[in-house]
């Protein structure tokens, strides 16, 4: 299950007067439900939807908060194992991810995920499409403020993946859409 520790954050340990930084990768990984198999081609799930709604509702909110990434990947069927794969090779998107976090060293003298509240506001300032589009997100979704910083740092980072020095409409279009995992629906 998930446990609370993310990237860069802080943990405070009871009885000792001092924070820590974890400085872990915060990789989590959770089935869809109990039995593990709901959307799985091959299996059958046996989980009701109350069932899988209770197992959902587990991870608290203030946890998936702290998620800057929630994306549902698939089990791939048995021919798409088999085949080749056509995508990128992995040198190229090394490439392309060691010049995004190189320029990000370069504009503000650390990566996006370590950017203070202040520096979000002046590095990662969205055009006014983006502007927009958030604050409509914030509006319908119901984001708090850290998730609307954390947006903004993954919008920048897309931004800087794609080698564009503003943070677009559409950056902080993807950067929502992996944060809208909605986790209570079957």
């Amino acid at each position: 299950m998930c446990s609370p520790r993310v990237w860069g954050s802080k943990s405070a340990s009871f009885g000792f007067k001092h924070l820590s930084v974890t400085l872990t990768h915060g990789k989590k990984a959770t089935p869809l439900c109990p039995c593990g198999f709901l959307g799985h081609q091959n299996s059958r799930c046996r989980c009701t939807p109350d069932q899988v709604a209770r197992y959902r509702g587990r991870i608290s909110g203030p946890l998936l908060d702290r998620i800057d990434l929630q994306i549902e990947v698939p089990a791939l069927p048995e021919t798409d194992l088999i085949k080749q794969a056509a995508g990128e090779s992995s040198e190229i998107v090394r490439g392309r991810v060691t010049a995004a976090r190189e320029w990000a060293q370069k504009r503000q003298h650390k990566p996006n995920a370590q950017l203070a509240s202040r520096e979000i506001d002046s590095y990662c300032a969205p055009d006014e499409k983006g502007a927009t589009l958030l604050k409509q997100a914030i509006a319908r979704l119901g984001l708090s403020a850290r998730a609307y910083h954390r947006i903004l740092r993954v919008a920048r980072t897309i931004a800087d993946l794609a080698g564009d020095d503003l943070v677009a409409g559409s950056h902080v279009a993807e950067a929502i859409q992996y944060r809208r995992l909605d986790r209570n629906s079957p």
